[in-house]
């Protein structure tokens, strides 16, 4: 809950486009569209004398796209940097962690990341999976698309790429794929912090991909079809389902509420000031390793809200823990939501009118040697615990430039008085690869 001109100074890949007009134009090096793996892993292996193609299918996802509204923002997949976090956070979230599958090798893998990148290129535009579709093939085999995206508009989808510690090596050490020697060095698994409850099924990863977008039937869409064109390859480890951003990444975007109803994200890191996104986002080109310039950090951590014992709390305790007013969201020093907490205001009894344990001192940069992070968490209710009790909470993503960003502020919060009314449940880090360039593929300066 906290708070390529050269990879530094160039913008993330967020500006509107029109729809793709024909496949051709989201190949991702691959102009006639998925690997043979790719299409068994979506019609299946009994289908494997399929040929999939046909107008139909093209037809429909360019009408799907074409009826998008002026809400309904097509965001380019290639570009410099990958879409999905500088980008405008979309209302919906479909995160999904993987695992390569036993035995797998490197050829394994530069190939499905191919055949995923000609998919999100394809999907991002509001176009089917790959030609033919769901409708457009042979009623003899399934359908190379599932389908239960027909006649949605690309909805501002966004899909980003990431690759997990043990996609470089094992927790034994074994290099699976050749690329050991590529590890970056801050990409470790995240040391214990005080209060962890962390359970390992929620967490790590070889792979990771962030759907994001204003229509959730969209956003599972992708990460359905994706996990279809894993099939033999990768499986998924893990995921999650997030509705209610509880953050903004532009000025353009009003502050969402989190579960415990105060406004999140107010001094988020936001896309138009360059200068901070440059600094404390992305990965510089005089970083190491040189592959990953361009890219970023990414930080999961599924925080379970007590609710139950929250809503029980009486209101001015709930905002003494915060150190903001529930309604405004004003620091309590005073001002309106954007003003800055002064954090030597006193009150007319002489104590601290931010408490020296209240969240918004212990995560602002001032006490974090300037650190900040963009987040893009979302809030998740998934049904109920074995006590009756509401299993909901944030999941909390953030990118930075360096994992120890992220590292040093949850050490300030250590002695965060909302530690009392939360708990960390799954945790995971990821580094996020430059964008793609149109003919090529997600992560491929890895493979050079």
């Amino acid at each position: 809950m906290n708070p390529d001109a050269g990879p530094d100074s160039a913008p993330e890949n967020t500006s509107a486009a029109e729809p793709a007009e024909s496949a051709a134009d989201a190949t991702g090096g691959r102009p006639s569209g998925l690997s043979r793996r790719g299409l068994f892993g979506l019609v299946g292996a009994g289908a494997a004398g399929l040929v999939v193609g046909g107008a139909a299918g093209a037809a429909a996802g360019t009408a799907a796209a074409s009826a998008s509204s002026q809400r309904n923002a097509i965001y380019p997949f290639y570009g410099t940097r990958q879409a999905g976090i500088t980008t405008p956070a979309q209302d919906r979230l479909h995160f999904a962690s993987y695992d390569m599958a036993a035995g797998a090798g490197r050829d394994d893998l530069i190939e499905l990341l191919q055949d995923w990148t000609y998919a999100a290129a394809r999907m991002t535009q509001g176009l089917e999976v790959t030609d033919g579709g769901a409708v457009g093939g042979s009623p003899l085999a399934p359908p190379a698309d599932t389908g239960e995206a027909l006649g949605l508009p690309a909805a501002g989808l966004t899909i980003t790429f990431g690759f997990g510690p043990t996609l470089f090596s094992t927790e034994d050490g074994e290099d699976r794929f050749g690329i050991a020697a590529q590890r970056p060095e801050l990409l470790t698994r995240l040391p214990r912090f005080s209060g962890d409850s962390l359970r390992p099924e929620l967490g790590g990863g070889d792979l990771c991909i962030q759907a994001c977008a204003d229509d959730p039937q969209v956003a599972v869409h992708a990460i359905r079809n994706l996990s279809r064109i894993a099939f033999g390859r990768a499986s998924i480890r893990w995921s999650q389902l997030g509705f209610g951003r509880t953050s903004s990444t532009s000025t353009s975007q009003l502050t969402p509420r989190n579960l415990f109803g105060f406004k999140d994200g107010t001094a988020n890191v936001k896309s138009e000031d360059t200068k901070l996104v440059d600094d404390q986002v992305f990965v510089g080109s005089t970083d190491s390793p040189a592959w990953l310039a361009g890219g970023s950090y990414l930080v999961t951590r599924k925080i379970r809200m007590i609710i139950e014992t929250w809503d029980r709390t009486r209101l001015e305790e709930q905002e003494r823990v915060i150190g903001r007013d529930k309604g405004e969201g004003a620091p309590l020093s005073g001002g309106t939501e954007f003003t800055e907490p002064d954090f030597e205001a006193e009150t007319g009894a002489g104590t601290p009118a931010i408490d020296t344990d209240a969240h918004v001192r212990l995560a602002h940069p001032t006490v974090n040697k300037g650190a900040s992070l963009l987040r893009r968490g979302y809030n998740f209710v998934d049904g109920n615990d074995e006590l009756g009790r509401l299993d909901a909470g944030l999941f909390f993503m953030s990118y930075q430039r360096s994992p120890e960003q992220f590292i040093g502020i949850q050490r300030s919060l250590a002695a965060d008085a909302l530690n009392e009314y939360i708990k960390h449940v799954g945790s995971a880090i990821f580094a996020i690869p430059p964008g793609a360039r149109e003919g090529s593929y997600v992560g491929a300066p890895l493979f050079a």
